[in-house]
């Protein structure tokens, strides 16, 4: 049985969030282009799914500005707003294929929520609203932390 290296330990949650996160931002990247170019494919299955082909440009324009603020260090109230924006638009991805008849197509949407979800649980403090680091001057210069891991 191998133990592993408190060096290692630190390492693996950053490489978890950056893998989930990276995941996440390419499917929602290539999702949201294929929706701004108006893709014969992403067209054909918004219209099976019974939406108007107006919303295409509002999928489109929310993905790219969710993944620009995902990525993007600092904001952390922000990259709250996108990964509530992401896990709103990917379940409803999935009821709607699931409704649509789409059978077992309804849950591929999911693993983009699981990788969703990996992301946001690993995140570094300092890209998140409720713990900011210390090092952190746009939020914890100004105010006190409103959770504190010591009182938790």
């Amino acid at each position: 049985m191998t133990k592993t290296t408190p060096k290692a330990k630190t390492k693996i949650r950053p490489t978890i969030y950056w893998a989930a996160t990276l995941f996440v931002a390419f499917i929602m990247t290539i999702s949201g282009t294929l929706a701004l170019i108006h893709a014969p494919s992403m067209m054909a299955a918004l219209a099976h799914l019974g939406y108007p082909s107006y919303f295409s440009n509002l999928l489109a324009i929310s993905k790219l500005a969710g993944v620009c603020v995902l990525l993007l260090p600092g904001i952390p109230r922000l990259k709250e707003w996108a990964y509530a924006g992401f896990g709103i638009t990917i379940l409803s991805a999935s009821y709607s294929h699931l409704l649509s008849g789409d059978g077992l197509l309804a849950l591929e949407p999911l693993v983009t929520f699981a990788a969703l979800i990996l992301s946001y649980t690993m995140r570094p403090t300092g890209r998140t609203f409720f713990n900011p680091s210390p090092a952190t001057p746009t939020y914890a210069g100004r105010h006190s932390p409103i959770v504190s891991a010591d009182k938790a």
